[in-house]
């Protein structure tokens, strides 16, 4: 990819690196830090895989998180908003994250203050007591749209409409504002209720020339620049010719899906999350794109189902989370017997032990892509290209 005009400038120091422990800003240069993401990829798939390409980096690998999450509570009775020390549930305090999205991060900080000026109570882990949870601010990167969801421990929610007031006084960009009702003592950060306070309860963004609609809980990837780089390699790791019958299995709102039905003949998006159907398929109806539809299953079953009947697939693009995919989604996806299988990984551990798991089914890695999707932290994504043998 040749040098990026970044890696010859100083790295920014962050001042909550060492106690954060979400990133690793200022300990190397960015261009040391894709060389290593490559060798990473390397020692995980490098037995498994043909050929291995450079990690494509970014040009500025500042404040590109399009997703802000901060959790909140008190520190010496004051209000306090960041994120959890590593390894902990210690809170520490951060005002302007640099891999965070600067106006999302003013947000959070305004919150903060409004929580403390309106004086509502924080959420106490320990005794479960308290409203106020977390905040989420998400960011359309090219509509610049921002949705703000603040999560409380119950409905009732003491002065909202004057809160909700004061930050669009403070803050007139924001488009909506969501309520979200997590009265669960668990880790997770969004419950099952939501309240539209202000705006429609979502925001939408353009990728590639599509509209998506985004909703408070809907995957959709952090990092806008990278994500059009992204798939742009799963587009041509396909090999579409508009003839294809594609399978877009784990498709969350059908953002590869609908970003590759221009040169396919036929796409099928396989998505376990309902919710996230919904989005998918209002996103296809907002495109006008006709030759895509969603299904909410699992996609295991729906790809055995489909073997069963007699049916193939020439190209099948896989996503799956961090822990990786499963023995019997493998055996499931070489059954439609395709040309071609473009697997979109976020851990490449995870990428290398599902790699033996194709070659055991006939299916070898040809060609991989790393792809630096989360600047100045350990992961790496990486397009990987399967042919039968």
């Amino acid at each position: 990819m040749g040098k990026l005009d970044m890696a010859d400038k100083k790295p920014q120091k962050c001042p909550y690196v060492v106690k954060c422990g979400a990133c690793h800003i200022g300990e190397k240069s960015y261009e040391d830090e894709l060389a290593e993401k490559k060798e990473q990829v390397a020692v995980h798939i490098g037995k498994y895989c043909g050929k291995i390409n450079d990690v494509a980096g970014m040009y500025y690998p500042y404040h590109y998180r399009n997703k802000v999450h901060a959790v909140f509570g008190r520190i010496k009775d004051e209000v306090a908003s960041g994120t959890y020390a590593e390894g902990t549930h210690t809170i520490i305090p951060v005002s302007d994250c640099l891999i965070e999205d600067a106006q999302a991060s003013a947000i959070v900080r305004t919150v903060t203050e409004l929580i403390s000026s309106f004086r509502l109570w924080v959420y106490n882990e320990d005794t479960g007591r308290g409203l106020m949870r977390h905040i989420l601010v998400r960011k359309g990167a090219s509509t610049k749209q921002i949705m703000v969801v603040l999560v409380t421990a119950s409905p009732e929610f003491p002065h909202k409409n004057n809160f909700v007031a004061e930050l669009r006084r403070i803050h007139p960009e924001i488009t909506t504002i969501v309520q979200n009702i997590n009265d669960k003592q668990t880790t997770m950060v969004l419950g099952d209720r939501e309240k539209t306070l202000f705006g429609q309860g979502y925001i939408e963004d353009v990728l590639m020339g599509l509209r998506f609609r985004i909703s408070p809980s809907s995957f959709y990837q952090v990092n806008s620049a990278q994500t059009q780089v992204l798939y742009k390699k799963v587009i041509q790791a396909a090999g579409l010719t508009g003839k294809e019958r594609v399978i877009d299995a784990y498709c969350g709102i059908g953002t590869i899906g609908m970003c590759m039905s221009a040169k396919a003949g036929h796409v099928t998006g396989i998505e376990l999350n309902a919710q996230a159907v919904k989005d998918a398929k209002a996103n296809a109806r907002r495109n006008n794109i006709n030759n895509i539809h969603f299904i909410t299953a699992d996609a295991a079953e729906y790809m055995t189902q489909m073997s069963q009947n007699g049916e193939r697939a020439d190209v099948i693009v896989m996503d799956p989370p961090r822990s990786g995919s499963t023995e019997a989604f493998v055996k499931a996806a070489v059954s439609l017997k395709p040309l071609r299988i473009v697997y979109v990984s976020c851990n490449p551990e995870t990428l290398g032990r599902d790699l033996t798991w194709f070659r055991t089914e006939g299916y070898l890695a040809e060609e991989a892509w790393p792809v630096d999707m989360f600047s100045f932290t350990e992961h790496c994504e990486c397009v990987c290209l399967l042919k039968q043998i």
